[in-house]
């Protein structure tokens, strides 16, 4: 059975019509005899879409019982029992009630086209999967119901159902699409103009696309490779060289003037892997292309007009825009340029040849041959001497040998000169040794002048085969200098990466590898915002000082404010390209500082703003019901027509002083609270009795006389500030306290252990699960049955931070048979001990 066909009415935003053209296109069938049903149709209360359906048959919806209530859902079971040829079901992304056989309702479609049953559906754009996140940063509205992109465009058919916004608005005003009650919240929010005209970009975009890739695929499936200019798209050929801006803003003002064209770089590499252009270059020229709105290609080819030209009709390029060459003019007669090879092979592509400023490439340098200047001088003196050697040799032997084997032994000097010295000594060997034939072993002899034309062209074979065997061995030697170049430079890099990648602190480590690996006596990064400022050194490695930087053998930029300074010989030129890869890991690695800086800042302000929502949330309640108490308290006391008795007085009395006491403990914990965040406590450690704090502290307390203590007897004086500790133990009694049924006791032991005395806070409560021991210390933070007005939750995260300010720690564990036991850890005075009068418990 044949997979039935699907179809999709796409639409941006409720309400453009894509219910009202499914059915139009329902009925359009069904006059055409086609059998077409209705699987479920989504109205959402319109009644000119409800009209549309008229005439058409409708299969009855499967009624679903979900916690009391009654949904109706897509009948996929009915559907494929009446077999009908298309089936129309609305709303793709739809989820389906629980309990039904399939999560989603396009898997419910997927099962009627698996029947060979067509399918006609309808979705909007902010359903698709992958744009989830951008209409909600459009909308600020989260969709819950999604449908995988794979689904959508594997449709037979996707079709655009476009309304302008101010179209959309006006049908929404009118009552078309919502209820009246809605019509001025949806205008105001999610149907402004500025989200309808973006969600509408993202249809037509998303559908542009989709006829991109269809259209490919047409060409592909038909062998055509020649470009269709359906849109434009413009190559620019990058060589890595100065020019590279010149031709990529070109390109870009080209690409403008065409609505949706678009713009891809492509720069073409060696494919044996050497370097031939500067990877900084590269790198800039890159950045360029994102910030153009481009896109970059690499590619390697062994026939740059080649490669440039498949990357073109890959993509299905219109026009293709060069630099124009920058080779010398020896090179320009010997051979084509890239753009005139590509001007030529392009085809239906134009080219556009750009003219620049940038250096041209030289031809083949005869001085620079890589092999070093003792080989070169030994290829002089095997020239020289080797030549007058071989010619006596040759003369002493005079008729017992021919001219050709006379012309093999030159050659052969010509090609050891060429092997120890490089290009030019081999061709002064070859023009040499052809002089010397000429005069002492080519008849007549003793003259410049050659009697046997075959005897002239051996000398020119000679000539030409010296040249090229030369010419070859150079560019052998220039190729292997740049291939150990490129094995360095690979080492150098690979060895860096690994290491900044085990580096807890990677820029000193950083300037440390560029030291040593260019022998450098120091290195440093330097900064200063201005020209007028001092520089400041940022990181360093090896004996610097600021004033090296002056003298320093290398100076670069590393961005607007910082370089990159090495202090010690000077380098070749051909070490350069290595430490401007140092500079762009530099640039990467204060990159990373920089924004790890700004998330911890983006943290701390995340960070404070929670916790002052949830002060404001705690706090219009926490502070509001004392003061209601105090109100209420003290107007009953005023009245003069109502006359208290003493003990309801005494009682409308103790009735403002606790609230006032509960107000007073708030206040005093929101104040502590603001002072730890912003690190503003300066404690003033003195030696204290924890007896004496212990008693201050439990005094105030509403029930204080259930705190009993258990001290050593032995036990220290401890070193802390009078009245922060006051704060923490007053902080976790209450906690214990509030926390023990009944009237069961909270016990305080303290006890030595090495320098420190531990605070030992016992209560018998509900205890708190080990997952969520630290998070009591938040602020705002709640026993989950703790009473609205029973606190705002500071006081334990209040009593941490006031214990870390003075130098000690506070943790929580768990009391042996149930409950909780807070910890409070301080230093001791070593030789202060305090007797407990009156034994070791009260």
């Amino acid at each position: 059975m044949a997979r039935g066909r699907l179809r999709i009415y796409l639409g941006a935003a409720p309400g453009v019509g894509k219910t009202v053209a499914m059915l139009a296109e329902g009925r359009r069938r069904q006059d055409r005899g086609t059998d077409v049903v209705i699987g479920i149709l989504e109205t959402h209360g319109r009644a000119f879409t409800a009209g549309q359906a008229d005439g058409l048959a409708v299969v009855p919806r499967r009624t679903v019982d979900h916690r009391g209530a009654s949904l109706t859902e897509l009948d996929v079971g009915a559907v494929l029992t009446r077999r009908p040829e298309v089936a129309l079901v609305d709303e793709l992304a739809h989820t389906n009630a629980p309990g039904s056989p399939r999560t989603k309702r396009w898997e419910d479609i997927d099962v009627l086209l698996d029947a060979g049953i067509d399918v006609i559906t309808t979705v909007n754009i902010q359903h698709l999967e992958s744009l989830n996140d951008v209409v909600e940063a459009i909308t600020g509205v989260v969709q819950r119901e999604t449908v995988p992109d794979d689904v959508v465009r594997s449709a037979d058919q996707i079709e655009l159902v476009d309304m302008s916004p101010e179209s959309l608005r006006r049908r929404m005003s009118h009552g078309n699409i919502y209820p009246a009650d809605r019509i001025d919240a949806a205008l105001a929010n999610y149907f402004r103009p500025g989200n309808l005209s973006a969600l509408r970009e993202l249809a037509l975009l998303w559908l542009a696309d989709r006829v991109d890739e269809t259209l490919e695929k047409y060409r592909a499936a038909h062998g055509i490779s020649e470009p269709w200019p359906t849109r434009e798209r413009i190559v620019v050929a990058l060589t890595g060289g100065p020019e590279g801006e010149t031709v990529l803003r070109r390109a870009a003002q080209i690409a403008s003037r065409g609505a949706g064209s678009e713009l891809l770089a492509c720069h073409v590499s060696r494919p044996d892997g050497l370097v031939d252009a500067d990877p900084e270059t590269l790198a800039a020229q890159r950045k360029l292309v994102t910030e153009l709105g481009g896109v970059m290609h690499e590619v390697a080819g062994s026939d740059v007009a080649e490669s440039i030209l498949d990357v073109a009709r890959g993509v299905n390029a219109t026009q293709i825009v060069i630099g124009t060459s920058r080779r010398s003019r020896l090179a320009r007669l010997t051979r084509r340029g890239v753009g005139e090879q590509v001007a030529a092979a392009s085809g239906d592509i134009d080219v556009h040849l750009v003219s620049h400023t940038g250096g041209r490439v030289e031809g083949l340098r005869l001085g620079d041959d890589g092999l070093g200047a003792r080989r070169r001088w030994g290829g002089w003196l095997l020239a020289t001497g080797g030549v007058a050697m071989v010619t006596l040799g040759l003369l002493a032997t005079s008729g017992r040998h021919e001219l050709p084997l006379e012309v093999l032994l030159f050659l052969s000097l010509t090609v050891a000169t060429a092997l120890v010295g490089g290009l030019l000594p081999a061709i002064a060997c070859a023009v040499v040794s052809s002089l010397v034939i000429n005069w002492f072993f080519t008849d007549p002899k003793g003259t410049l002048t050659i009697q046997s034309p075959q005897n002239a062209l051996a000398l020119v074979v000679f000539v030409v085969v010296a040249a090229a065997v030369a010419s070859v061995v150079h560019r052998a030697a220039r190729r292997r200098d740049a291939a150990l170049r490129a094995q360095r430079e690979s080492r150098v890099l690979a060895a860096l990466a690994q290491s900044l990648l085990a580096e807890a602190e990677p820029l000193p480590a950083l300037l440390e590898r560029a030291r040593t690996t260019f022998g450098m006596r120091a290195a440093a990064l330097v900064a200063r915002p201005t020209i007028r400022d001092p520089w400041t050194v940022v990181a360093a490695a090896g004996e610097f000082h600021p004033g090296d930087i002056a003298d320093a053998a290398v100076r670069q930029t590393v961005d607007d404010e910082t370089e990159l300074v090495l202090v010690g010989p000077v380098l070749p030129a051909d070490d350069q390209r290595l430490v401007g890869a140092f500079v762009s890991h530099a640039a990467g690695l204060l990159t990373r500082e920089r924004l790890v800086a700004e998330a911890g800042q983006a943290r701390g302000l995340a960070r404070d703003n929670r916790a002052r929502t949830a002060l404001l949330a705690a706090v219009s309640h926490d502070l509001r019901t004392p003061l209601a108490g105090i109100k209420a308290a003290v107007s009953s006391l005023r009245q003069t027509d109502v006359t208290f008795s003493p003990e309801d007085e005494a009682l409308l009395l103790e009735s403002v002083e606790e609230s006032a006491d509960r107000l007073a403990v708030l206040i005093g914990n929101l104040l502590d609270m603001s002072r730890i965040q912003t690190g503003s406590i300066s404690p003033h450690p003195d030696d204290l009795s924890l007896a004496e704090v212990v008693d201050a502290a439990r005094t105030p307390l509403v029930e204080g006389d259930r705190v009993r203590t258990r001290f050593d007897e032995d036990l220290p004086l401890v070193r802390a500030d009078a009245g922060l500790l006051d704060r923490v133990l007053a902080n976790v009694l209450e906690n214990a306290l509030r926390h023990s049924p009944g009237r069961r006791e909270v016990v305080v032991q303290a006890g030595r252990l090495g320098d420190r005395v531990q605070i030992r806070v016992v209560d018998r409560g509900p205890g708190v699960p080990d997952e969520a021991k630290d998070q009591i210390f938040a602020p705002f933070q709640r026993g989950g049955d703790a009473p609205r007005g029973d606190g705002v939750g500071l006081g334990l995260a209040v009593a941490r931070g006031l214990t870390e300010a003075m130098d000690g720690t506070l943790w929580a564990e768990d009391t042996p048979g149930g409950g909780l036991t807070i910890v409070v850890d301080l230093p001791t005075v070593p030789a202060a001990v305090i007797p407990v009068a009156g034994g070791s418990a009260s």
